[in-house]
């Protein structure tokens, strides 16, 4: 596998048309089997579009997007579906589905697939979600939910090694204590296969514990691509347009809160 998991070169995308289109990137980055990466900007930045550049959800416009090694539009979709999984922000689904069916759509591209339902429970385990099998999904909570989808997630990559998880906003949803346990799940389910992870996230203070590396998304592009942790803080007050203030815990853990800025009071 080449060293390079995921390498976007001069990559634009673009939405709409006409007088309303709008132009994102250009986009450059490369991304290692076991990096993980947190994408912050402010609403309406692109983080979530970039996201789905990287998914190969939506086609670059310009430039090249390479998934180990080959061009993005030279893999097939069941191969794809092998090598990275996606988590997107809504977690509905069309139809009243059972929720095993939902977490087991994670393995469709595999066919036969003797280790499937096994792998749907234990996937569903990691998620927290074991309880849930057996039910319809649109009877869950929005929580619930977030829950199962996660299970689908971590079902399409389990038996995978050196794979590219994809999560917009993944545990949004949750309570505070249940997103910390889930986003644990998660750091644990890639660090023992080797994936690599991209999430948007809006939670700072998420991205600050949880992840060596930080893409800031602003405007349509990439202003800055991050690995250290003083950098960062010190480019948060732009990125958002408000100040943080910065607290130690007696364990010596870093906290983060936006202020207020005063400007706007």
């Amino acid at each position: 596998m080449p060293d390079v998991l995921l390498r976007l070169d001069s990559a634009c995308i673009q939405l709409g048309r006409g007088s309303h289109a709008r132009a994102m990137g250009p986009f450059n980055l490369q991304l290692q089997a076991g990096e993980r990466v947190a994408v912050l900007g402010p609403s309406g930045a692109g983080k979530s579009s970039l996201l789905r550049l990287l998914a190969a959800e939506w086609d670059s416009t310009q430039g090249h997007v390479h998934l180990q090694g080959r061009p993005m539009q030279h893999w097939s979709l069941p191969a794809l579906s092998r090598a990275r999984a996606v988590l997107p922000q809504s977690h509905e689904v069309a139809f009243g589905l059972p929720t095993d069916l939902v977490v087991g759509l994670g393995r469709v591209a595999l066919h036969p697939d003797p280790q499937g339902a096994h792998i749907v429970r234990q996937a569903a385990a990691a998620a927290q979600a074991s309880h849930l099998l057996g039910r319809r999904f649109d009877t869950l909570s929005g929580g619930e939910k977030a829950r199962i989808q996660l299970a689908r997630v971590l079902a399409q990559l389990w038996d995978v090694e050196g794979g590219l998880v994809l999560v917009d906003e993944p545990v949004a949803a949750l309570d505070p204590g249940l997103q910390w346990s889930l986003l644990d799940a998660l750091h644990a389910f890639v660090q023992q296969r080797g994936h690599a992870l991209v999430a948007v996230l809006h939670d700072v203070q998420q991205a600050l514990d949880g992840f060596g590396r930080w893409c800031l998304v602003q405007h349509g592009v990439l202003q800055a691509d991050l690995r250290d942790r003083q950098a960062l803080l010190q480019a948060l007050p732009s990125l958002y347009g408000v100040p943080f203030v910065q607290a130690l815990t007696d364990t010596g853990q870093l906290l983060l809160s936006p202020g207020r800025n005063q400007q706007s009071v």
